[in-house]
């Protein structure tokens, strides 16, 4: 709803943003106590903050821990921070398990990672660990998680590392030792030693 002052200047609140009163008190002409006008003031910084909120979302998903921290950025309170993000996750507006998805989906593009990697990503950018370990398992249901760690082997193969920097990369990349000496053996249980000279090696698409 739209309040217009006294003095002239306009503003816009919602109801769910109010605590002690109630829009029905919110009349022209009201007489109003000092708790009740803070109470409207703070609902218009509410209105603020959710409108700044959905100008990010408009333009790439979010999650609701870097959106608070943005908003923090730019001088809200907490309060009408979380009520407004309260208030948008309700219309699904924002979303975490959304841009998890969306992060990995985009993540993959470019790397090659496991699961224990993309978890620690997606718990460093706030989201709960029962979202990240529902939002995981989807994505490996429709990835491979085998078959990315035998893409990343390949392509350190290529690089021409060690075997010992080869595993190295990959644990640190995420991937479980199990999966590791996996893609190992299949490799070599394909191609054999590695060490080829560079005008004779191919690397192949698939194994």
């Amino acid at each position: 709803m739209e309040i217009t002052t006294v003095s002239g200047p306009s503003f816009f609140l919602r109801e769910i943003y109010l605590s002690c009163v109630s829009v029905t008190d919110i009349v022209e002409g009201a007489v109003l106590n000092e708790d009740q006008t803070a109470d409207i003031i703070e609902a218009g910084l509410c209105f603020v903050v959710e409108q700044k909120a959905l100008e990010y979302l408009n333009r790439s998903e979010q999650c609701s821990f870097n959106l608070k921290r943005k908003l923090l950025a730019k001088g809200h309170s907490k309060k009408c921070i979380d009520l407004a993000l309260a208030y948008l996750e309700s219309k699904n507006y924002l979303s975490d398990e959304r841009f998890a998805r969306v992060w990995l989906n985009n993540r993959k593009i470019n790397h090659s990672e496991g699961r224990i990697k993309l978890l620690s990503e997606l718990l460093v950018r706030g989201i709960s660990k029962n979202v990240a370990e529902k939002v995981l398992d989807d994505f490996f249901n429709e990835n491979s998680e085998e078959e990315m760690c035998i893409k990343a082997y390949k392509k350190c193969v290529k690089l021409k590392k060690t075997e010992e920097k080869i595993i190295s990369y990959l644990i640190n990349s995420g991937f479980s030792v199990k999966l590791v000496n996996r893609a190992r053996d299949l490799y070599h249980e394909k191609y054999g030693s590695f060490d080829y000279p560079e005008e004779d090696y191919v690397c192949p698409n698939d194994l």
